[in-house]
């Protein structure tokens, strides 16, 4: 068992539902995203996701595909977002998962990649780009050490394929709350309480919703079926809209208390 499975089992206990913010780390830059990650702790997030920039991110909306090229801009790399979790640990007992595209896994070299953010600290990792027929070994290196290798399904997963997902991943499951890419929405997708409820029957294993969810209102309404709840573009939009560091930091602690309150 590790940190997420912990915090899963401690979260059911307690009635509570997890909610899992995710930022683009080094947007506008590293300092800042270390601030912004420690007070989305203090303020009541479950687990967090922390993005690591790609050149090419198929499954972002503009949102998030701008914090990447801001991201990037700056010079964060891989290794510089394992760094940074090395500073984070100490510091916070909550899971880190790392969420980016495979090319920088691959090109830093799969069993390397796992050894290093085992190592430092780093609890899970969600790859998009990777599904687990093609991910085989970064999957296999990543979960023999520690690191949850957490899979993605869809409104689009066949029920066989749902089961297979569920069996595999580790952590969580991810269930995207729609077809297209991420985004912050006004309404949440048709069918999504149908689809969650599928994933939780096709296996054991916690099953967590993102892509499109905002609002506390929408928070609530998928903690009624779901074990967690991700948000993401509407993270960044708030770290986009800031004027300086510490607005940053404010309105991002500021809306995560927001939205854990009715998580509780």
């Amino acid at each position: 068992m590790g940190r997420i499975s912990d915090k899963f089992e401690a979260l059911a206990a307690r009635g509570e539902t997890a909610l899992i913010p995710f930022i683009t780390i080094g947007d506008p830059d590293i300092e800042t995203s270390e601030a912004i990650v420690l007070s989305m702790a203090e303020a009541g997030a479950d687990l967090i996701e922390l993005g690591v920039p790609f050149s090419d991110p198929t499954a972002e909306g503009p949102t998030i595909q701008k914090s990447s090229e801001r991201a990037l801009a700056g010079g964060v790399s891989l290794n510089a977002i394992l760094e940074l979790v090395s500073r984070l640990r100490p510091k916070l007992d909550i899971p880190l998962i790392l969420m980016g595209y495979a090319n920088p896994v691959f090109v830093m070299g799969f069993e390397r990649f796992s050894k290093l953010a085992a190592e430092v600290g780093v609890d899970g990792i969600i790859v998009p780009d990777l599904p687990p027929e093609e991910g085989t070994e970064l999957y296999e290196a990543c979960n023999s050490k520690g690191v949850d290798g957490i899979l993605l399904a869809a409104p689009t997963t066949t029920p066989e394929r749902l089961s297979m997902l569920a069996e595999t991943s580790r952590g969580f499951l991810y269930y995207q709350s729609l077809t297209g890419v991420t985004g912050a929405r006004r309404e949440l997708a048709d069918g999504v309480e149908e689809g969650v409820n599928a994933a939780r029957k096709a296996g054991k294993i916690p099953v967590c919703v993102g892509f499109g969810i905002s609002t506390p209102e929408q928070a609530k309404a998928v903690s009624a079926y779901a074990d967690g709840v991700v948000v993401g573009s509407a993270v960044v939009d708030r770290i986009e809209a800031a004027t300086s560091r510490d607005d940053a930091v404010a309105s991002v602690g500021a809306f995560i208390s927001e939205l854990k309150a009715p998580l509780r």
